[in-house]
């Protein structure tokens, strides 16, 4: 009798053994800081992911380029050192160079527009093609619409960005596009940017809303132009490694956890663009809501001729058509 509590213990502590070695530790990336957009999309798919499948996969959160900037951490996720990243197109091109033509200058219209392209068939099919490059795309997150900032002078037509050093993604078709801007690319990984600005190695940046106020550029660029000339997509990939190891039913809560997660992540882009010029405002950036757009969509004209053979003038158009 005096040994039944001692068995008791032991299988207990064996079965808690059991549970916690089933329980596997993914590892989630992405270039933006903790409380980005980013971070509530890459929240809302872990915890979604935890909970329809009862604890047996859980996440680890890796913010601000705690992994490497967006090329590192996708080729990581490639190589399967990296379990996943929330990753913006802008890098995925040079993997997966079909999803280079949502990255063409003024393509979409508005908001409402790119979401329903990305969430439809031209969406899906560029989600599957990632299989094909050793990637698996699971849903399509958001990082928004890029503005440009810099420290030299209000940008109000194209002819204010000539001459401008912008550090770019490294994207040929953003810096194809900024060309015919005047603007001089500087391709540079996201981690080096603040510092890069802060020591006047180039003289702005472009990124959407809310990396500009994650990244707290309102610190080191005194002018903010609206020019929401790059829509820009972003997608949580996982590793094939990760993938071919689960279930079929596995597969389909990681798929509905990354909508999820991608819902989350747009929702957080439209809080940060109602509220975030008043705040960038407010830390000392000067805002330049009249921008002369039309300016710039005459001005890349010539580039649309480069991509036009790059990706198909017929697919550039259905992308065009969406309504």
């Amino acid at each position: 009798m005096t040994l039944r509590p001692t068995l008791l213990v032991a299988a207990a502590l064996a079965l808690s053994l059991g549970n916690a070695s089933a329980q596997t530790v993914l590892k989630i990336g992405y270039t933006p800081a903790k409380d980005s957009h980013y971070w509530v999309g890459s929240v809302t798919f872990c915890d979604e992911v935890e909970k329809n499948t009862q604890g047996r996969y859980k996440c680890q959160q890796f913010p601000n380029s705690a992994l490497g900037g967006e090329r590192e951490q996708i080729e990581a996720v490639q190589l399967g050192t990296q379990d996943l990243v929330n990753a913006s197109t802008g890098a995925l091109g040079n993997f997966v160079p079909e999803t280079k033509i949502v990255d063409i200058p003024f393509l979409f219209r508005d908001y409402d527009h790119a979401r329903h392209t990305m969430d439809g068939p031209i969406g899906q099919d560029l989600l599957k093609k990632m299989a094909a490059k050793g990637l698996i795309g699971l849903a399509w997150t958001e990082n928004g619409f890029r503005h440009m900032t810099n420290n030299k002078r209000p940008i109000m037509t194209a002819s204010d960005a000539s001459g401008l050093k912008l550090r770019t993604m490294e994207n040929k078709v953003h810096m194809d596009g900024y060309k015919t801007f005047g603007l001089l690319p500087t391709p540079m990984a996201f981690p080096e940017l603040f510092t890069a600005l802060q020591q006047g190695t180039v003289d702005g940046q472009e990124n959407p809303i809310p990396v500009i106020l994650s990244a707290k550029f309102a610190q080191v660029q005194k002018y903010l132009s609206l020019t929401g000339h790059v829509y820009s997509p972003a997608v949580i990939i996982m590793s094939p490694n990760v993938w071919n190891k689960l279930s079929d039913a596995d597969k389909k809560v990681f798929v509905e956890a990354a909508q999820k997660g991608g819902i989350a992540q747009r929702k957080k882009v439209n809080e940060d663009e109602a509220n975030g010029i008043a705040q960038l405002r407010k830390d000392g950036m000067q805002v330049i809501e009249k921008v002369d757009g039309e300016s710039f969509r005459k001005a890349v004209v010539p580039a649309y001729a480069q991509f036009a053979k790059e990706f198909g003038a017929d697919k550039i158009a259905a992308i065009q058509a969406v309504r």
